[in-house]
């Protein structure tokens, strides 16, 4: 009896080690693979990245292409791998090495070899055509097989079955395709890299292709503005562009990158800036240092494609009032060749201290958009606070226009900015004005205000001259509130116009009151802000499709001009 008992006394402990070591092993073993997965992945991480930083390939890695994809060495299906931002590689992450070393990437300069070159053969990659692209030689659709097939030249974009390749296609000189007039080709650089060392600097001789209007574009993009869209767009315009030409400004300054103009015949380079109106100023700063070196006879033209959060400038130029890759780069950059020059006045905005005349330095900004006072400068400022602390809450156009709702709403209850006619003095032209009961004052130089509102003109029910960028007139304005901005965007108010002037001068006699000038705010204390013209920006004006309200505008513009010349 006893022991049958030990027996079962002894199974009973035999049964639960057995419980805990099992128990132990369900929850260890996972932990344990779990461990094992995150320290492969984080090894094939860094060898990815070795392979990338040596390569002479953009590389970039991707969980999921966005179309049927096949890998340029293996030939298999990939749903995941890395692509060339320059020539369009695809291949999975067990080829990546092999691919590095088997294909060529675009070439920025070709190598010298002691002649000079004015033409190169196409750069053939084989696989991954664009969908609906069509062979050069029998005009019949590419890429339709489930396979690796058919061939794209990755400077002119054109593409051409298995069955139509020949061996002369394969040294046939490379035109550069649709975008020719705005390639910088590889043998230019090289030519001018030669002249250079010899210390030749009659650029327009060699203007490549013997073409008259050959325009270079530059493509200065900030990744960090608005709807993030910058990396995606610095991707394909190096796809259709040399890539020399694309700059991420986040990692080069304007200043730098314009530098490349120097290199390119006078007055022909085309700058397409993708980001916001701060963007845009930014780069526009950068030419005047141009200008101030002695380079003026290389300044750019500017265009704009609206990545930021207002994009009234652009707007104005009829870029659009943001993009969200609703239209293709080729056709953006159709829109950049097409585009007329026009000039854009640029202003200085000084702003001296009350009682520091001697002491302090007045601070100075450039304007290009508008300046004002009040609750639109407190919603800036409140926005701009906000944004310091969680910058990466603010990565989209749309919660960026929410926070700014709020902010609005918030003024419409509180009114910290009431009373400002008694806090300030405004003078238009050296004349005194009388002000009626405001919250704010916003000195307009451009036509559009807010994200999308033309302010000047309100409703459109009264008729006052309109509004221009380059007639070196300022528009003033005055509001009464949050509410009545509101109202004025929606067109159920007018603004209450204060007039047109060369020259504003606003004293702020008490108190701090929020101010900016062209989206960046601060508060301010007691002081002179002195407004007067700086000088002309060289811009590029696109006119394409209207909205209602330009096309109003430019009705009303027209008839004025028609009353205008009968008088005369």
């Amino acid at each position: 009896m006893e022991g049958t008992e030990s027996r079962s006394g002894t199974a009973s402990v035999v049964a639960d080690w057995s419980l805990v070591f099992w128990t132990l092993c369900s929850v260890i073993l996972p932990v344990l693979i779990t461990l094992w997965c995150s320290f492969q992945r984080s090894r094939r991480q860094v060898l990815i990245r070795d392979i990338f930083r040596k390569s002479k390939h953009d590389w970039h890695y991707t969980d999921l292409f966005g179309q049927p994809s096949y890998c340029c060495v293996c030939a298999q299906h990939i749903l995941q791998g890395a692509f060339c931002n320059c020539c369009g590689l695809r291949v999975s992450e067990g080829c990546l090495k092999k691919a590095d070393q088997l294909f060529l990437c675009k070439e920025i300069m070709m190598r010298s070899n002691g002649g000079a070159h004015n033409s190169m053969p196409h750069h053939w990659i084989r696989g991954n055509v664009p969908l609906c692209s069509c062979c050069m030689i029998c005009k019949q659709q590419c890429g339709t097989q489930p396979k690796l097939c058919d061939y794209r030249c990755a400077w002119c974009q054109y593409t051409v079955h298995d069955e139509c390749m020949m061996d002369c296609l394969k040294t046939e000189e490379c035109t550069f395709g649709e975008f020719r007039d705005l390639i910088i080709p590889p043998y230019y650089l090289s030519t001018i890299n030669q002249m250079r060392k010899d210390k030749r600097t009659n650029y327009e001789k060699v203007v490549p292709y013997c073409r008259k209007h050959w325009m270079p574009v530059i493509i200065l993009a900030n990744t960090r503005s608005g709807n993030n869209m910058g990396e995606t767009l610095l991707g394909e315009f190096k796809i259709l562009l040399n890539p020399v030409q694309v700059f991420d400004l986040s990692k080069i300054a304007p200043a730098k990158a314009l530098q490349l103009c120097t290199l390119l015949p006078c007055n022909a380079v085309r700058v397409l800036v993708c980001g916001g109106d701060g963007t845009v100023g930014w780069v526009l700063d950068a030419i005047d240092e141009m200008k101030i070196k002695g380079q003026e006879r290389y300044i750019p033209q500017v265009a704009i494609l609206p990545l930021g959060t207002g994009n009234d400038l652009s707007n104005t130029l009829g870029w659009g009032a943001g993009y969200a890759g609703e239209v293709p780069v080729e056709q953006i950059l159709r829109n950049v060749m097409e585009a007329d020059g026009i000039k854009l006045d640029r202003w200085k905005v000084q702003v001296t201290n009350k009682g520091y005349y001697n002491l302090r330095k007045p601070k100075v900004f450039t304007m290009n958009n508008y300046f004002s006072i009040g609750p639109d400068a407190l919603m800036a400022l409140n926005f701009h606070a906000h944004r310091e602390k969680t910058p990466s809450l603010f990565s989209s156009r749309i919660i960026n226009k929410a926070v700014y709702f709020f902010y609005g709403t918030k003024d419409c209850l509180v009114q910290e900015c009431k009373d400002l006619n008694k806090k300030v003095e405004l003078e238009l032209d050296g004349e005194r004005i009388e002000l009626p009961n405001l919250e704010g004052i916003i000195v307009l130089s451009i036509g559009y205000w807010g994200g999308g509102c033309r302010l000047w003109e309100g409703m459109g029910d009264e008729p006052y001259p309109l509004a221009r960028h380059d007639d070196g007139l300022l528009e003033v304005v005055g509001v009464h509130g949050s509410f009545h901005c509101a109202q004025i965007q929606v067109k159920l108010a007018n603004p209450v116009r204060l007039g047109q002037a060369h020259t504003v001068r606003l004293i702020l006699k008490s108190s701090k009151m929020p101010m900016q000038v062209d989206g960046e705010p601060w508060a301010q204390g007691p002081c002179t802000v002195t407004i007067t013209h700086k000088t002309h920006a060289l811009m590029l004006y696109h006119s394409g499709e209207q909205t209602d309200d330009e096309a109003s505008s430019l009705s009303e513009q027209d008839h004025m001009r028609e009353q205008t010349d009968e008088d005369i």
